[in-house]
């Protein structure tokens, strides 16, 4: 039980992160490397504020809004300074490996000793002798059923569907008389918003700030998407409503935010059974990068497939 619940607190936070990195993957088309700068800074900016007593359900939205705005210098620095969208991150990612340590002032920061919102009085208070061992996976749960459900509501505005756009096909936003640059900027903000949400997230649940917590956080969130929409969203999993004729009146598929997910839980299923059949937890970089090179080999496997059937 003890496995299922860390494979839960894991999966559910990073799963967070994959919905970010899902929007600059999948959506924008954007190799954002500085995620793994955003998600340290937004452990860092938390810590910091809970050391100084700043509720800690506030720090979610601070580290979010913390996390927009370093996706906001990668927009400008690719939009506006016209640097290549790989080089954009790369800088932006170098970069915030100082400001974390500034923020932070060392390299590792403990809150033990502070309220988060895993361990705290009101919880302590209203929660049930029985479901306190489950809390954390509650709390996790909640805050990622959250961000899957705003996220979904954006995509589905105005702006969502120019986000989507550009990705497709930034000539049409250039010809609604849209900026693209600005669009793509407004993307890069919300998925690092959402990298560093989750790492807020992490340091409250693991009750400290690590400088190298970002190192691979790209890698685990692009092998999160791909989980997700590689294999979820390909098992057809279809949902049919017919009408009296028997005909199919409304057709609707798995959502590609759900798909991601639950990508990010089984990924971290697998990592946790590697680790059960004899690797070493100094061994988990190792084990991300090999799942990760085998998805990928898999998935391009099956889209060669394909399209040599089509």
């Amino acid at each position: 039980m003890s496995i299922i619940i860390g494979i839960l607190e894991e999966g559910l936070i990073y799963a967070i992160l994959a919905l970010g990195v899902y929007i600059t993957y999948k959506i924008l088309d954007f190799p954002d490397l500085s995620v793994d700068g955003t998600f340290p800074l937004g452990a860092a900016v938390t810590a910091m504020l809970i050391l100084k007593d700043v509720p800690p359900v506030l720090t979610l939205l601070l580290a979010f809004l913390t996390g927009a705005l370093a996706g906001c210098v990668t927009g400008f620095i690719h939009v506006k300074l016209k640097v290549r969208d790989l080089l954009s991150g790369i800088i932006v990612m170098t970069a915030l490996y100082s400001v974390n340590l500034r923020i932070a002032g060392k390299a590792n920061l403990p809150i033990f000793s502070k309220e988060t919102i895993f361990d705290n009085a009101f919880l302590e208070q209203a929660a049930p002798e029985a479901v306190k061992p489950y809390l954390a996976v509650f709390v996790l749960l909640a805050i990622t059923v959250l961000c899957k459900i705003l996220l979904d509501l954006y995509l589905n505005t105005r702006s969502g569907y120019l986000l989507r756009a550009v990705g497709d096909n930034d000539v049409l936003v250039t010809s609604l008389a849209k900026d693209k640059g600005m669009v793509k900027l407004a993307g890069l903000a919300i998925a690092n918003g959402f990298v560093a949400l989750a790492g807020c997230v992490y340091c409250q649940q693991k009750g400290f700030f690590e400088i190298s917590t970002g190192t691979g956080a790209i890698v685990i969130g692009l092998a999160n998407v791909i989980i997700g929409t590689k294999i979820f969203q390909q098992l057809h999993l279809v949902f049919r409503e017919k009408d009296g004729s028997g005909r199919i009146k409304r057709q609707r598929g798995m959502r590609a935010t759900t798909a991601v997910i639950l990508g990010s839980l089984v990924y971290r299923s697998c990592v946790a059974l590697a680790i059960s059949l004899g690797m070493a937890a100094s061994d988990l970089k190792l084990v991300t990068s090999v799942l990760f090179l085998i998805i990928l080999v898999m998935s391009s496997r099956k889209g060669k497939k394909v399209n040599g059937h089509a």
